[in-house]
């Protein structure tokens, strides 16, 4: 098995963690969850995490990456795009042409990267409905570039496991711990680790319809109007945030069981 020495993570809400409580007040997520699990296997491990919530592509690929690679990472994901593709318009040319750029450095520099791409929306939401198509189109372009430079795909296009609501927080738009843990068994996965299996289902439950309505009659109050209010106003979840990890420091694992 390879050791990693130092990985760096770059994105947006979904990297940084957000609805995975952790220590202190902060968000853990599936990036800390696989950094403390690749820590265990290595004495100078360390890890960076400069993803910031509600940030849009272009950001991610043109500041976040560069901060990244002048760290002389390892290993680096790449996940970002989503906040582009919710957005009324979007530029999928201008998209890949920086994925395109952004990829050619990071596997130049020889780290090994692994790049993301997102579930089917439509499955878990009819008023996502509306952006399946882009999601869509967005995967196939990624999954060309991914092979055009060698980077490694955590692919979830096909990962129904995700279609279930227990994995997501109250929002709908963001992993809660289970997810989070989910994916970071993926990932795992993906760098050659020996994880459980992270396309099993969820043991069955059953929702009242009452409970439903309810549900999404608090979702619509409480998560989305803030959130279209944010986007007419022109403001992002991220205004004003620092990324929680912006340099690489090793990483304490207090209870090895939590990162296995």
């Amino acid at each position: 098995m390879k050791q990693w020495h130092r990985y760096v993570a770059v994105g947006d809400s979904f990297t940084e963690g957000l609805e995975d409580p952790g220590t202190a007040g902060r968000h853990r997520g599936w990036a800390d969850r696989v950094a403390e699990r690749l820590a265990l296997d290595s004495d100078d491990f360390e890890y960076a995490n400069l993803a910031i919530r509600g940030r849009l592509l272009n950001p991610i690929l043109t500041e976040q990456l560069p901060q990244a690679l002048g760290m002389d990472p390892d290993l680096i994901s790449i996940a970002g795009g989503v906040n582009d593709v919710l957005r009324p318009r979007w530029d999928l040319p201008s998209m890949i042409r920086d994925w395109d750029v952004a990829l050619g450095d990071a596997t130049a520099s020889g780290a090994t990267v692994v790049i993301i791409t997102f579930g089917q929306l439509t499955r878990r939401s009819r008023a996502l409905g509306s952006v399946q198509a882009r999601l869509h189109d967005y995967r196939e372009e990624l999954l060309r570039l991914a092979r055009s430079h060698g980077a490694e795909v955590v692919d979830f296009w096909y990962a129904s496991v995700f279609d279930d609501p227990r994995m997501w927080a109250p929002d709908r738009l963001h992993l809660n711990s289970i997810g989070h843990e989910r994916v970071a068994h993926a990932v795992l996965d993906k760098l050659g680790y020996a994880v459980p299996d992270w396309l099993a289902p969820l043991p069955p439950h059953q929702v009242s319809p009452l409970a439903t309505l309810g549900s999404d009659v608090s979702w619509v109050t409480g998560h989305l109007a803030p959130w279209l209010g944010r986007r007419l106003l022109g403001r992002s979840s991220g205004d004003g945030i620092r990324p929680k990890r912006p340099r690489p420091e090793p990483v304490i694992v207090l209870d090895p069981s939590r990162s296995r």
